[in-house]
């Protein structure tokens, strides 16, 4: 049985800290003993991991370069015995790759989310340099893989895992009139939503100016806003500017976003770049139609005109287009939904990325000389 440790920067509700909670709560416990550890700090996703008996430790980083905190975390890791860490995000990929490598842990692997415009040329020099520290390095669409490779990183270092949707029932008895009245719209508004973080990457302005251009010739189209981040003030102050004031609500972090999804007509998504957006997964998952950009790692997931409508990243008119055309044509909207429900049905469901993963590690391990239990499928 293989020792496993899951490190992340917090436990926000984000795609990244999402997927590592699934896959630390839904690894086979007949293979593998998990725990996680958090480099910064905790977040909400902290009960779920406890509730499925993953115990979580807080490394407690607190400033942007902590060697007192590498310290703590390669003490943390030696203590620990694990025979697998997996870290994801910059900072975690980062520091616990080097904690590893300290640690002499067997395997180590890094998990990517997202094509990384952002990263500028120390940031690169990171990965390139830490490449070696790992065994392996995951992304988590094709266009991530890519990206990374592009940087110069080994190709035998790299693999593909597509993140994962669980196939849980919608929420019950979600009024769409009485969510829409609740967060302070008319209760027969046409509702987009988006999630996630405020950020540049989210081009959330584009969203707003996007929306600003639907004013007269879609009024009764409303937006919901969901989520934090570094621009949250400007982009407040951006929609007064638009008088949009009465057309968004930003509504910061939700515990209730399945409930605000349910009650919507579309979700949008705007970003320059992702890696394979969990929204998206999570609308299709709902049978949501979805209008988003074609940013690199959207377009894997998104299928234009089949499971959604796509528009050239900072192309305003034409999201704008497919926002109206989507709540103007329930019954086109309905059938991307259901297409999009199907694709993720096939494509991404979460016990698939976990047996990938599950199947990395081991093959991994063994290579390494580490005693590997078979899986009761391969036994069988």
């Amino acid at each position: 049985m293989l020792k496993v440790l899951q490190l992340i920067p917090t436990l926000d509700r984000s795609g990244a800290e999402k997927q590592m909670v699934m896959l630390s709560k839904d690894l086979p416990r007949d293979r593998f003993t998990v725990e996680a550890a958090v480099l910064t700090r905790s977040g909400p996703l902290e009960a779920e991991l406890t509730a499925a008996g993953v115990p979580v430790t807080s490394i407690a980083k607190r400033h942007k370069v902590d060697p007192w905190a590498l310290g703590r975390l390669t003490r943390f890791i030696e203590a620990g015995k694990f025979d697998v860490v997996q870290t994801w995000i910059f900072a975690a990929n980062a520091y616990g790759r080097i904690a590893a490598k300290r640690a002499k842990v067997p395997v180590v692997v890094t998990a990517e989310m997202a094509v990384d415009l952002w990263k500028g040329p120390i940031e690169r020099y990171v990965d390139r340099k830490l490449a070696t520290s790992c065994d392996r390095l995951v992304g988590n669409s094709n266009a991530v893989v890519d990206f990374y490779m592009g940087m110069g990183l080994p190709a035998d270092r790299m693999e593909m895992i597509y993140s994962g949707i669980a196939d849980e029932p919608p929420p019950a008895d979600v009024d769409p009139a009485a969510v829409k009245t609740e967060i302070g719209f008319p209760p027969d508004a046409s509702l987009a939503l988006f999630a996630g973080r405020l950020a540049p990457q989210k081009r959330v302005a584009d969203l707003l100016k996007t929306l600003d251009l639907l004013q007269h010739v879609q009024p009764d189209l409303r937006t919901a806003i969901v989520g934090d981040g570094p621009l949250r003030s400007t982009l407040e102050k951006l929609a007064v500017q638009y008088e949009l004031s009465e057309k968004v609500r930003f509504l910061g972090h939700r515990d209730d976003i399945q409930r605000l999804m349910a009650a919507s007509d579309v979700v949008v998504l705007p970003s320059e770049y992702e890696g394979l957006p969990n929204v998206v997964l999570e609308a299709m998952m709902l049978s949501k139609p979805v209008v988003a950009t074609a940013a690199p790692g959207t377009t894997e997931v998104v299928v234009d005109g089949v499971t959604g409508l796509l528009a050239p990243v900072g192309n305003l008119p034409l999201l704008a287009r497919g926002l109206r055309d989507l709540i103007r044509d329930p019954r086109r909207a309905r059938a991307l939904g259901a297409a999009g429900r199907e694709r993720a049905l096939a494509d991404f469901r979460a016990d698939a990325m976990v047996a990938r993963f599950a199947d990395l590690y081991e093959r991994l391990a063994a290579a390494k000389g580490l005693r590997v239990v078979p899986s009761r499928s391969a036994a069988t």
